[in-house]
């Protein structure tokens, strides 16, 4: 069996595989004492651990140590490269891209080969352009709903609201409407000038991912959500990196 982990900012997902496919799956905080608890009776039997984290270098050291507690086998961490399979890194210094994003990539283009845009909406909102000769075309980060959210709360004084979805966009009447609203606003927007890209570039596929992105799409975003595309890309990787 193999261990798929994707460390985000906020969230850790993992999946074990196995030679007939997912055995188990699940997601949590990093330093929560349950995250791996799912799969620890089948710890013995997993001979790989492929990572994609953008957490800090003490954040990487603690999730080694969780993962000690599981399984004997090592863990490998996978970074952004400079090019595989046909796909070409848009950064000089690959290394400084998210891995994440990478990975991501990766786990559309393999199964694409042709032009498509990515948006990852998780903690950060990363929007990544792909060519039809693999050229990453590079793309956009943005505060997601939490960062945004958390930033107002903290940083402004005397706006105080209440923690509520929404996809409305018309003007607020309350200071909860306002924030809110807003936060819808301010992503119709980001879709409005995606779309333009799109056409600029001549891009048709849109996908998306992420735990915001139900409420991109309630928002008008003409996207095909993916589960998982971080592992998914993570996985193809780890698989050609034994052959």
């Amino acid at each position: 069996m193999r261990l798929l982990v994707d460390a985000g900012n906020s969230r850790v997902k993992w999946r074990l595989l196995s030679a007939s496919g997912i055995e188990r799956d699940g997601q949590g905080d990093l330093f929560d004492a349950a995250l791996f608890a799912k799969a620890k009776d089948l710890g013995s039997q997993i001979l790989r651990v492929a990572v994609s984290t953008v957490r800090s270098e003490s954040d990487r050291d603690f999730l080694v140590g969780r993962l000690a507690e599981l399984t004997a086998a090592p863990a490998r961490f996978y970074w952004t490269e400079g090019e595989r399979g046909g796909l070409h890194c848009a950064y000089g210094a690959p290394n400084t891209m998210g891995a994440d994003r990478w990975h991501a990539l990766y786990g559309v283009w393999a199964h694409r080969r042709r032009p498509f845009v990515i948006i990852d909406a998780g903690s950060a909102i990363t929007i990544d352009f792909v060519a039809d000769n693999g050229r990453h075309l590079g793309g956009y980060i943005l505060s997601g709903r939490s960062m945004l959210l958390r930033s107002l709360r903290q940083d402004a004084a005397r706006i105080h609201f209440d923690e509520q979805n929404g996809n409305t966009t018309s003007p607020g009447t309350t200071t909860t409407e306002c924030v809110q609203h807003g936060l819808g606003w301010l992503w119709q927007g980001m879709i409005e000038r995606l779309e333009k890209d799109c056409r600029r570039l001549s891009i048709t596929d849109v996908f998306v991912t992420g735990g915001d992105a139900t409420e991109l799409l309630a928002l008008g975003l003409n996207a095909t959500p993916v589960e998982g595309a971080v592992l998914t890309g993570l996985d193809l990787i780890d698989r050609e990196s034994h052959r």
